[in-house]
């Protein structure tokens, strides 16, 4: 197999674990764990997997200056951002929730056109319209069979993070150009959970360990393990042999994967708000992320997200 069909598998596998963890999540989430607890086990193993990994892949140190930026990307991409996802998965269903997380490349564009000044053309900009327009409708309208009564609150906390992940993605940019990225992510998850702490403590010393089943706590190893630390190191696979804008398609598996497996399971369930939805939403994605006919090399920048 080439390096560039075992990076094409390693996108996919990533796909998959997202698209799974949604309702892998929601199934300890409230009940044995509540969302700010499990986000502090979640960033605490991870900080510890991060820099065993990090003593024998690289020496490289970050520069004292680039710390400030560190601090930014761990707030948006690590302790907000986890915080509010999982405060919104625990309100809203697994469907909706992966079918927010779709808006993040829209959010990309949007904040580079204010933050970086990146030019949107009209395509873009009706994209960016239908998108919102969908994620509004589901926001509103897309209560699901195991959503609560705050089903609404759920849902714009999902697109929040999407909005915090966005963010991230844009800080983290000139981190990624100028060092190993095991360098820099030690950090983040490091501040990140000096952040996500204080918020999950108190559901920390909450969670009853002896209770708790034997196939819930293989579902906490399974986010901790696989949904943030293997996932990482293979989105740096993938990076390494494909084009950003190829990398960038896989995140709208994420949605097929996690209806798949929710409906599978019996999770949650397909309706009309729902599917037409999703449909504006993969609509406007599809417009903001196909290449115009003369495309510059800046307007690929959207499609560098990983997560």
């Amino acid at each position: 197999m080439s390096k560039r069909s075992l990076a094409l598998v390693a996108a996919t596998i990533v796909s998959l674990i997202y698209g799974i963890t949604f309702t892998i999540a929601k199934d300890v989430m409230p009940f044995f764990v509540k969302p700010f607890g499990f986000i502090a086990l979640r960033v605490g193993g991870s900080v510890i997997l991060f820099w065993l990994v990090a003593i024998f892949a690289t020496k490289q140190k970050v520069d004292t200056k680039d710390f400030p930026r560190i601090i930014a990307a761990a707030f948006f991409g690590v302790a907000f951002n986890m915080l509010t996802f999982f405060e919104g998965l625990s309100q809203t269903s697994p469907i909706m929730a992966s079918v927010l997380m779709v808006t993040t490349p829209m959010i990309v564009l949007i904040l580079s056109a204010i933050l970086i000044r990146e030019k949107i053309s009209r395509k873009k900009a009706g994209g960016i319209t239908l998108g919102l327009l969908g994620t509004v409708l589901l926001i509103l309208y897309g209560k699901s069979i195991t959503s609560g009564e705050n089903a609404l609150w759920g849902n714009f906390l999902v697109f929040v993070n999407a909005v915090s992940y966005g963010l991230y993605l844009i800080i983290v940019k000139k981190l990624m150009d100028k060092y190993n990225p095991f360098a820099f992510v030690k950090w983040i998850y490091l501040f990140g959970f000096i952040m996500a702490l204080p918020f999950g403590w108190n559901q920390l010393l909450e969670i009853n360990w002896t209770a708790m089943p034997a196939d819930i706590l293989s579902k906490i190893i399974f986010v901790v393990v696989l949904s943030t630390f293997l996932t990482y190191l293979l989105n740096l696979l993938s990076m390494k042999r494909l084009k950003p804008t190829t990398v960038a398609v896989f995140i709208y598996l994420q949605p097929l994967f996690a209806t798949i497996f929710a409906i599978g399971l019996g999770k949650d369930q397909l309706n009309p708000v729902k599917i037409f939805s999703a449909f504006l939403i993969f609509a406007g994605v599809y417009l903001v992320t196909s290449p115009a006919k003369k495309q510059s090399p800046a307007t690929s920048n959207v499609g560098d997200i990983s997560s």
